[in-house]
């Protein structure tokens, strides 16, 4: 029984971290006037929102005996999904692509800015500037906003979910 339920919140968390509305929603709200390529913002909310999903699980989780069990469903999950990314991109585009290594290289960028930068009041204070870096213009604050709000938003809705199924 325990372990249904970490399963589904596993596949309910991946159904949320992988859906695009939000990212349509920034996307939609990001002025024209912003220094950056749209379709890598675009790229890397995807990834963002995905890795914000699963660092959230170890941060509202971290003493939590469920943390590991639900941490090793989702990224079992995230896994899974990837693959089929990945194998999509290479019949699409003729070329071979590890999505999930993709998301794991971001996830240690996030955490190396967040370890850098341990004084920051709030992480999305160091995720803003290194979410606008990874697009290409760290100097831009529109994008920089836009990653923010896509890694407060993910926060937020991860703690509301965890707080309905009774695991925070």
């Amino acid at each position: 029984m325990v372990n249904d339920l970490m399963e589904k919140a596993g596949q309910d968390l991946l159904d949320f971290a992988v859906d695009r509305e939000d990212v349509n929603w920034l996307m939609a709200r990001l002025p024209q006037e912003a220094e950056i390529k749209r379709v890598t913002v675009e790229y890397e909310l995807h990834i963002l929102k995905i890795i914000a999903v699963g660092w959230s699980l170890s941060y509202y989780l971290e003493n939590s005996p469920r943390k590991t069990e639900l941490l090793e469903f989702y990224w079992n999950s995230v896994n899974e999904f990837s693959r089929g990314i990945s194998t999509t991109t290479e019949y699409m585009i003729g070329q071979k692509i590890d999505y999930f290594e993709i998301l794991k290289e971001r996830l240690e960028m996030y955490v190396a800015a967040l370890e850098k930068h341990s004084d920051a009041a709030e992480p999305a204070l160091v995720i803003g500037p290194e979410f606008a870096r990874i697009c290409g213009n760290v100097d831009d604050i529109f994008t920089f906003m836009t990653g923010s709000k896509m890694f407060i938003s993910t926060l937020n809705r991860v703690k509301e979910y965890l707080e309905v199924i009774k695991l925070r």
